[in-house]
C-alpha cells in the first residue's frame, strides 16, 4: 500500500468493515486502536514526552552529578530535552558537571532521539517478538516516513543497521586517533569516541570538552570523520536506506532522495565558501590560521551549523554577519526523517522550484521530470510561515526577558528550533523563563515539522463543492 492522504483511515476502516461484527475481546480491542491510526503523530509526541520525562528524572539523581547532591530540575530538564531532541544547547559544563554515569545518560537519550522513540520501541518488537501490531507499525510509519506501513520491518532494521555501522565506524576512527595523537589511555580513547561517535551521527552537538571541539580545529583526522558522520545522519534515514538499496541505479531515485543530495552539495559548498570569506581576517576565529586550517575550519563549521551544533571555533567571536547567515543555514536544516534539525532540505527546494517556475510564467511545478502535487505547495508554505512566525515570537519573548542584543538572542531561538545547539555564549546566562523558552522551542523543532506535516497530510479530505475563483492585487 503506498503512502499518501489519508492512508491510515483506510487501513483502519477496512479492518473494521473486516470485524464488524466481531463480538467480545477483538471487538474492543479494536475501539480501543480507533484513536491511534488516525492521528500517529500524538504517538509520536506522547513518546517524546515520556523519554524527556524518564531522562529528567534520571540526570536529578546524586549519581548523575558531580558532587554533593542531584542536578536542580530546570538543569536536568534542559539537558534530558536538548538530548533527546538532539540540540546540544546546555546550561552546564557536560565533562565538569556531569558523572561518567550522567554523561552516559545523555549518550544514550540522544541515540534514542535520534533513532526516534516510536522507531526504537517498534524496533524492539521487531527484534523481541518478530512482528509489529498496527499502532506501532502507523507510529513508526509516521515517524520514519516510510513509503507504506507494510514496510516498516525492513526500514527500521535498514536504519539499525546504518546507524550502528556509521557509528562504529567513527568510533574507531577516533579511538585509534586519540591514542596516537594525543597519548589518551585506551579505555578514555575508546569512550570518547562512542560518545562523540554518537553524538555525531545523531547531530545531536554534545561533547565531552569543555570549549567542544576547539582544541582539534586543524586536525582533519578528526573533524573530517566527524562531519561526514554528521553529514550521513543529517541525510534522513528514507534517503540512507534508499541508498542502501540502490545507490548503483541513480536513475531510480526518488525525487525525496535526489532533492536532499543536491540541496545538502549546494548547501554545504555555499555555507563553506560564506563562512570562510567572512572570518578569513578575523584573528579571534580564522584569521590566526594556517590557510589549510582555515579552509578546514570553515569547512566543519558549514556542516554542524546546518544540524549538529558543534564548534571548532570561538561562536561568540564570529562576525554578525556569519550569525546571520549561519541563522539561514541552521533554519534550513538537513534531510527529512533523520536525525537533523530545521525545516529540511526538501521543504526549501520545494520553495526554490514554486519561485523559479512563477517568475519563468510556467503552470505546474517540474522537479527532476516529475510534477509536484499541489498538496505539498501548500504544506511547504503553512509549515515555513509557521516556523517563521514561532521563532519571530520567541525572539521578542526573550528580548523583554534578557539583556542581550536582538543578534545573540535570534541567533540562539534558531539555534534551538533548529535543534542545532550553537551558542554565542548566552545559554546558561538566560533567566529560567528564557531558558524554558529554549526548551520549547527545542521540542517544537524536533516535532513540530514532522507532526505538522502529517496532521495536514492525514486532514485531507475530498472537497464536494468549489467556490468562484477571484485573484487579489499582488504587489
Amino acid at each position: 500500500m503506498q503512502a499518501g492522504a489519508g492512508w491510515p483511515q483506510k487501513v483502519t476502516s477496512s479492518i473494521r468493515r473486516t470485524f464488524k461484527r466481531v463480538p467480545g475481546t477483538a471487538a474492543s480491542a479494536l475501539r480501543r486502536l480507533r484513536w491511534a491510526p488516525k492521528h500517529p503523530a500524538q504517538v509520536i509526541v506522547l513518546g517524546f514526552i515520556g523519554a524527556i520525562v524518564a531522562g529528567t528524572g534520571i540526570l536529578m539523581l546524586p549519581l548523575a552529578k558531580q558532587g554533593a547532591g542531584g542536578a536542580g530540575f530546570l538543569e536536568a530538564l534542559f539537558t534530558a530535552t536538548s538530548a533527546v531532541c538532539v540540540t546540544g544547547l546546555a546550561v552546564v559544563d557536560t565533562p565538569v558537571f556531569w558523572t561518567p554515569f550522567g554523561q552516559m545518560v545523555i549518550m544514550v537519550l540522544i541515540q534514542l532521539g535520534g533513532f526516534g522513540v516510536m522507531s526504537f520501541g517498534a524496533l524492539l518488537g521487531v527484534l523481541l517478538a518478530g512482528r509489529l501490531g498496527l499502532r506501532s507499525r502507523i507510529s513508526a510509519a509516521a515517524e520514519t516516513k516510510s513509503i507504506g506501513f507494510g514496510d516498516v520491518h525492513a526500514v527500521l532494521l535498514g536504519v539499525l543497521r546504518i546507524s550502528l555501522l556509521t557509528e562504529a565506524a567513527l568510533a574507531i576512527i577516533l579511538m585509534f586517533r586519540f591514542i596516537v595523537g594525543y597519548g589518551y589511555s585506551p579505555g578514555r580513547a575508546l569512550w570518547e569516541g562512542v560518545f562523540h561517535a554518537v553524538s555525531s551521527f545523531n547531530n545531536a552537538g554534545f561533547a565531552l570538552y569543555s570549549d567542544n571541539l576547539m582544541g582539534f580545529v586543524g586536525d582533519p583526522w578528526i573533524c573530517l570523520p566527524i562531519a561526514a558522520a554528521i553529514i550521513i545522519g543529517g541525510m534522513g534515514f528514507p534517503v540512507l536506506v534508499e541508498l542502501s538499496r540502490q545507490y548503483r541505479r541513480p536513475i531510480h531515485w526518488s525525487m525525496n532522495t535526489k532533492l536532499v543530495l543536491s540541496g545538502t552539495a549546494v548547501l554545504l559548498v555555499l555555507g563553506t565558501v560564506f563562512i570562510t570569506a567572512v572570518e578569513w581576517g578575523n584573528r579571534a576565529t580564522l584569521g590566526s590560521m594556517p590557510p589549510g586550517e582555515r579552509i578546514l575550519a570553515g569547512f566543519f563549521q558549514s556542516v554542524v551549523t546546518r544540524t549538529a551544533g558543534f564548534n571548532s571555533v570561538d561562536i561568540a567571536q564570529l562576525h554578525p554577519v556569519s550569525w546571520m547567515g549561519m541563522d539561514i543555514l541552521m533554519f534550513i536544516g538537513g534531510g527529512p526523517a533523520g536525525t537533523a534539525g530545521g525545516l529540511k532540505i526538501t521543504t526549501f527546494a520545494v520553495l526554490f522550484f514554486i519561485l523559479y517556475t512563477e517568475v519563468r510564467g510556467g503552470a505546474a511545478v517540474n522537479i527532476f521530470g516529475k510534477r509536484l502535487s499541489l498538496s505539498v505547495h501548500r504544506q511547504a508554505i503553512t509549515v515555513v510561515l509557521l516556523a517563521i512566525a514561532v521563532v519571530v515570537a520567541a525572539t521578542m519573548a526573550l528580548m523583554f526577558l534578557a539583556p542581550f542584543g536582538q543578534e545573540r538572542l535570534l541567533f540562539e531561538v534558531v539555534s534551538a528550533f533548529g535543534t542545532v545547539g550553537l551558542s554565542t555564549g548566552i545559554t546558561a546566562a538566560l533567566p529560567p523563563a528564557g531558558q524554558g523558552i529554549l526548551i520549547a522551542l527545542m521540542f517544537i523543532g524536533r516535532l513540530g515539522p514532522v507532526t505538522l506535516a502529517s496532521a495536514l497530510a492525514l486532514r485531507q479530505r475530498p472537497i464536494l463543492y468549489e467556490y468562484p475563483k477571484e485573484r487579489p492585487l499582488i504587489g
